[in-house]
């Protein structure tokens, strides 16, 4: 078979890096053409040159044996390419119809768009996503994972020939992973060539056809998927054989937080989190496991203070004394690693020195003013401890990988000396050698005696690194397993309960 689309001797070169250093690409019809490698390896700035986002300082495309020249996404979609991005490109003011349509309008005339067909083909292409989204909702209103979604939709929307996929199921649950690689499976049959990163391993082995890997900006090995295994990609992309994680963390029998009766109200007399009732225990790493629109974000975000329409009773340390607003929350003890990690844990113009320290910077004041030498110290501790790759703490947060900003973002939190520890998905996005430091840093903070509460979309984690389970399904609390009872079969049952529940209820009245 010949490819359809071949990039020979990329090269892309940043001001003071190399990002790309003379990789050859070869894509296939109906293939599911894998691109693999660590944060930073340079896949996604590949991607962006495929699909018309970034220019090569070198190298040449070919579509079709033709050469293709393009300095556009347009210009790359007039040739069949489209892509989704890694990091959401959601206009949030907009609606879900007219982000899936967005510079594709379906004109009524040449002044004025049809929304009324807009929303009517939105329906139907997240109809076969399996979403009950209204196309007319703002985006800025959905979940990330909703957001993910109106993503895959939009390059639905599009007669492609070649579609990138960049960490497209990221914020996806499982059965919605599942939808999309129904969906990947008819664009096969049909002809169009993906192309597809994820930091996945497994989800590479179910559905990938041939493999390429990246390190450190070089093209190191491509193969046949049905001719290699986990071992073989982890070797390729890092050098290591082993990355085995280090995932103990049973805690103690000393309450840290309870909580009683947590709940918060929704729309039209529904909930978002409704009676919840748990105790962390000091050392402790408790997994909160469930669906999308299960309320584990929510639950956290109740948690932190930032519901304060919430009810019930949170207690830290035995005191109730915990505070209402976000401010009194941190003072107290709890601290939250953020799902969205780019909009709501980092401010992205800011160096790494200045987000490290943004939920701390009353710790350094001296005489009036914030000194420099105190706060400068304690980043060059964190940045040690957790082992962020930055050539500097004054470069700018944007610059560094994604696995990196995750441990800055780790840090900045730990800044705050925290007693209890949220994690909203802590590893969206960022490849196997980053998770595996991650979670080894989450479990070296269990031994000291932080509780960790860890919500996690992806059952493998769940499955490995807490030891207890809570699942949530439509708000409330629907099962609890402990180590040595926690299985696949039991989280995926609990975490549709509830659903399951209702749907009786509701067929048969």
């Amino acid at each position: 078979m010949e490819p359809i689309l071949t990039a020979k001797g990329m090269k892309k070169i940043y001001p003071g890096s190399v990002a790309l250093d003379n990789v050859d690409f070869d894509v296939y019809p109906g293939y599911v053409n894998v691109l693999i490698g660590e944060n930073g390896a340079g896949k996604s700035t590949l991607m962006k040159i495929i699909a018309g986002a970034e220019t090569a300082t070198e190298g040449e495309i070919t579509i079709d044996g033709k050469p293709a020249r393009y300095a556009s996404t347009h210009e790359a979609g007039q040739h069949g390419i489209g892509i989704i991005f890694q990091e959401l490109n959601i206009f949030p003011n907009m609606s879900v119809g007219e982000n899936i349509f967005i510079a594709n309008e379906l004109m009524k005339n040449i002044f004025s768009i049809d929304h009324k067909s807009q929303n009517k083909m939105a329906a139907k292409i997240l109809g076969r996503l399996q979403q009950k989204i209204n196309p007319s909702t703002l985006a800025g209103n959905l979940r990330i994972g909703q957001q993910q979604i109106v993503e895959i939709a939009r390059a639905l929307s599009q007669d492609m020939k070649i579609l990138i996929m960049d960490e497209p199921t990221s914020a996806l649950s499982e059965q919605e992973v599942d939808v999309l690689f129904k969906v990947i499976g008819e664009l096969k049959d049909s002809g169009v060539a993906i192309i597809y990163i994820s930091h996945r391993l497994e989800e590479i082995m179910k559905i990938g056809d041939r493999i390429t890997v990246l390190r450190d900006g070089r093209l190191v090995a491509s193969d046949e998927i049905s001719k290699v295994d986990i071992s073989w990609i982890i070797r390729q992309m890092t050098g290591i054989d082993d990355l085995a994680m280090d995932v103990s963390g049973a805690g103690s029998e000393e309450a840290l937080l309870e909580v009683e009766g947590l709940t918060l109200p929704g729309y039209g007399g529904t909930y978002k989190v409704e009676d919840v009732s748990f105790k962390l225990y000091k050392g402790e790493i408790l997994g909160i496991y469930g669906l999308m629109g299960a309320g584990r974000t929510e639950l956290l975000e109740c948690l932190i203070g930032a519901c304060p329409e919430a009810r019930g009773r949170i207690s830290l340390a035995g005191t109730d004394s915990v505070g209402s607003s976000i401010e009194e929350r941190i003072r107290s003890g709890i601290s939250l690693i953020p799902e969205d990690r780019k909009n709501q844990g980092l401010i992205l113009p800011l160096s790494v020195l200045e987000n490290m320290t943004l939920a701390s910077l009353r710790r350094y004041v001296a005489a009036f003013s914030i000194s420099s030498a105190m706060e400068r110290g304690e980043v060059d501790g964190m940045v040690s401890k957790l082992g962020v790759k930055t050539p500097s703490v004054s470069v700018q947060i944007s610059s560094l990988s994604g696995g990196n900003q995750q441990k800055v973002v780790i840090g900045k939190n730990l800044l705050t000396k925290p007693r209890v520890l949220l994690m909203d998905e802590p590893t969206r996005g960022i490849d196997v050698a980053a998770k595996r430091d991650v979670f080894n840093i989450i479990t070296s903070l269990a031994r000291e005696g932080l509780g960790i509460i860890l919500v996690s979309s992806e059952l493998k984690e769940m499955l490995t690194i807490p030891s207890r389970v809570l699942v949530l399904s439509r708000g409330r609390l629907t099962g609890e397993f402990r180590s040595g009872e926690i299985t696949r079969e039991k989280l995926v049952s609990a975490s549709a309960a509830n659903i399951a529940a209702n749907e009786k209820i509701g067929g048969a009245a």
